[in-house]
């Protein structure tokens, strides 16, 4: 399990994030029109997992921007950004915002992405939301990059995370 901090207080993870080097777990997840996603769908594509608690957030909002923003810069590269937010208000969201460069998938209805990336919080006030995090995938599905955010109330490191797809 991992141990990251909220405010300066510990919590925990169930899990840890998968290596570098490792193929990425497979999960199937719910898009903003409730249909199913998966990793293969995918498949031949770069992708950027920018995983956090919630969108109803200031960081975690921010990401989405960032992300947004620096997504349009990228070849042959997808955004994914996953929480356990209904897809409603991931779409209310990104339209409010005018967002269209990422896509937005939720882990509402099984929490198996959160389990089988070791991502969902164990102890603490936002049991049983996602840790933040980055992964970053290369065309077949190996993992370039991971980066969980040790307070959870900072940002990612976008440079770091983008530079591994150079």
């Amino acid at each position: 399990m991992s141990n990251i901090t909220l405010g300066g207080n510990p919590i925990e993870t169930i899990g840890e994030l998968p290596k570098v080097g490792n193929k990425a777990p497979n999960f199937t997840l719910t898009a903003t029109d409730l249909s199913a996603k998966s990793l293969s769908d995918y498949s031949g594509s770069r992708v950027v997992l920018n995983i956090f608690p919630s969108v109803d957030t200031g960081t975690c909002a921010q990401s989405v921007r960032t992300f947004n923003e620096k997504a349009s810069e990228l070849e042959n590269t997808k955004v994914l950004c996953i929480s356990k937010d209904l897809p409603f208000a991931l779409a209310r969201f990104c339209g409010a915002e005018g967002l269209e460069n990422v896509e937005s998938l939720s882990d509402f209805k099984t929490g198996d992405f959160g389990k089988d990336y070791g991502i969902t919080f164990k102890t603490g006030p936002l049991v049983p939301l996602l840790s933040r995090c980055i992964v970053v995938l290369d065309t077949d599905g190996t993992i370039l990059h991971t980066e969980q955010v040790a307070e959870i109330k900072d940002e990612p490191n976008y440079e770091t995370a983008l530079a591994s797809l150079a």
